[in-house]
């Protein structure tokens, strides 16, 4: 068996292919482009944490971990001819694509990033379900990590990936209309739309797990080592709501909080994620109960204000006196909506969330105050508004010309929102 993992150099990525890998001895082939690393870099930010190249990574795997079953192709997932060379050599019979431009944010700066966020999502996702079809692979099992934020902000409780829909007195089970508040979002409710007509046209088994907003900085295996720690982005911009509101408390900074900040969003450990997408991957095809299933990957729903009072009282553990403050809110949202998702499926799936919120603040914290120094040194990008419009645009790929550079490849790598 082969198992592919792409967005393999990305923060759910990576620590997904080492889980994969010690258990199992079948090939695990990782595919990524850097692209992350760039686009990170673009808004003048970098990952907390110190990442090693692909090559160090690999190396320090089998070195702690005795992992042989390793490989990794550079691949630019939105060249067809690549996908098609990677597919035609390797014929995986598990994909596990985790593999886009993840930052609603990033989407938002301009027309050109729009356009490329969703140029660039839409066409990885499109060249991987066709090539699998086109090489008489429709019985690879493709998982993909979408997200929660498909789902918009509906005063109903989420249902996991159908609705019931009644029109004159007919019912019946359709999929969750696409109510996406970003261009990047949008990238994922279309992605899921074309999985589900890939899976209705060519019968190719689909895992949609809808990925809810991840935090964490290591799993059971990258705490192994720091050669084989994970990214983490702390900026507006590829930061996520937990991990800034973090890197503010260590840096002395006011935590940030958007409105009234009383709406409750969707979160999930690493730890939690990284396990249900190497179950996914290595399940007995049989077990499934349907070719085609939705997954909402979430462990449980926070407030905004929550999530700055319990970072503020963990990060007194540590001696820091953190202070919370409200900021007019840059996004259009209810400030007030009280999110409920149904998550009964993927539950089953990992048997019960592992980790709980706060002792994953705690984690954090443990980690940044070791790299308090690069924390600091990029404090100026914890809120939005700092990226000129020169910065925005000189690293804009345009990705129509075929002879781009490699600077300028088009391929993502993993998702967090």
């Amino acid at each position: 068996m082969t198992v592919l993992v792409t967005g393999a150099d990305g923060y759910i990525g990576w620590p997904t292919a080492l889980r994969i890998a010690t258990r199992t001895d079948d090939r695990v082939v990782l595919v990524d482009n850097f692209a992350r690393r760039e686009w990170v870099e673009s808004v003048g930010s970098t990952s907390a944490i110190p990442i090693q190249g692909m090559e160090e990574r690999l190396a320090a795997a089998e070195e702690v971990h005795g992992l042989s079953n390793l490989s990794f192709v550079p691949t630019d997932l939105t060249d067809k001819s690549a996908v098609d060379r990677l597919l035609s050599i390797h014929e995986p019979n598990v994909v596990v694509h985790t593999a886009a431009q993840p930052s609603a944010p990033y989407s938002q700066i301009n027309g050109e990033r729009a356009n490329y966020t969703q140029h660039n999502n839409l066409q990885a996702t499109r060249n991987l379900l066709w090539g699998l079809h086109e090489h008489g692979l429709e019985d690879t099992h493709f998982v993909e990590t979408t997200t929660t934020g498909v789902y918009g902000a509906p005063e109903f409780p989420i249902p996991e990936g159908e609705a019931t829909m009644e029109n004159g007195g007919e019912r019946d089970e359709v999929p969750f209309p696409a109510m996406a508040g970003s261009w990047y979002h949008l990238t994922k409710s279309h992605d899921a739309a074309n999985m589900r007509l890939a899976h209705t046209q060519f019968g190719i088994p689909i895992s949609d797990v809808r990925t809810a907003i991840t935090y964490g900085t290591e799993t059971e295996e990258t705490a192994a080592d720091p050669r084989l720690a994970t990214r983490f982005d702390f900026d507006y911009y590829f930061g996520v709501v937990t991990h800034r509101f973090c890197a503010q408390a260590v840096a002395g900074y006011p935590m940030t909080v958007y409105g009234k900040g009383e709406q409750r969003k969707p979160f999930i450990a690493l730890e939690d994620a990284v396990e249900g997408l190497a179950r996914l991957a290595l399940e007995d095809p049989a077990s499934r109960p349907d070719d085609h299933v939705v997954y909402n990957q979430v462990t449980r729903a926070i407030s905004i204000v929550e999530i700055a009072e319990t970072i503020a009282d963990v990060a007194g553990e540590y001696g820091l006196d953190v202070a919370v403050e409200h900021f007019e809110n840059p996004r259009e949202e209810d400030e007030t909506h009280k999110m409920e998702i149904e998550n009964d499926r993927y539950d089953a799936l990992i048997g019960g969330q592992s980790t709980t919120f706060e002792e994953g603040v705690r984690e954090i914290l443990g980690a940044l105050l070791e790299y308090e120094d690069t924390v600091t040194a990029h404090e100026d990008r914890f809120l939005p508004g700092v990226l000129t419009d020169d910065e925005a645009d000189e690293t804009v790929v345009e990705y129509e010309d075929d002879e781009s550079t490699e600077e300028a490849d088009t391929a993502a790598t993993t998702r967090g929102e």
